[in-house]
């Protein structure tokens, strides 16, 4: 048998709905967001049997916080950040989370590389392949939007640290970015590559469902 999910016009009515402990009005907020979270926890844990973990820790925090959502800002984005924690929470745990000490935590350089474009899809490969510490403080900085000290407070470093970590992390992007065009054999191959979509490595704030 078919099994029938209430379709929700607004988000008011869905959330209404599950405080009122509707079992199919949770069924469709899941379903609504859990892909999207899912995609989000497995940038900060690869393994996909733990990003799964932390995924569904973060939906049972938050059909239990629910009522604490006081709609001062997007629900998605109140979403999103408690399955954030969750994976961070899970990376702590297993003590995965590995941070350098801070070297020249204020030293800054300059990371535009001219003329080069890459998709957003290929960024995000490179930086799955970053150290955990440093892909960590990566998706918190620059695809969440966190502060360097809403960073330190969430894992527990100083904002020299997640400063640091962030440098580091931006080197090794711009090192994996130039080795790639290396491997590009002529200027017709850069000139197809669609630039609408994309940007280069100092485009460290942008948008990632």
């Amino acid at each position: 048998m078919f099994k029938l999910i209430k379709l929700y016009k607004n988000e008011s009515d869905l959330i209404a709905d599950c405080l009122a402990g509707s079992r199919k009005a949770q069924e469709a907020l899941y379903k609504k967001y859990s892909s999207k979270m899912l995609a989000i926890c497995t940038r900060y844990l690869p393994d996909r049997s733990e990003a799964e973990d932390a995924m569904t820790n973060g939906f049972i925090r938050i059909f239990s916080q629910l009522e604490n959502f006081r709609k001062e800002g997007s629900f998605e984005g109140w979403i999103r950040r408690i399955v954030v924690n969750e994976a961070l929470a899970l990376l702590r745990k297993k003590s995965k989370m590995y941070l350098e000490p801070v070297e020249n935590a204020d030293h800054h350089t300059d990371y535009q590389i001219e003329e080069k474009y890459l998709e957003a899809e290929e960024l995000l490969a490179m930086v799955q392949k970053l150290p955990t510490g440093y892909r960590t403080v990566f998706n918190l900085y620059a695809i969440e939007g966190y502060s360097h000290k809403e960073i330190a407070e969430s894992l527990g470093i100083t904002e020299s640290t997640s400063k640091s970590q962030l440098n580091r992390a931006r080197n090794m992007l711009k090192a994996a970015i130039e080795k790639m065009d290396r491997h590009w054999q002529t200027d017709s191959e850069k000139a197809a590559r669609p630039r609408e979509s994309s940007f280069g490595i100092q485009d460290l704030k942008f948008e990632m469902v």
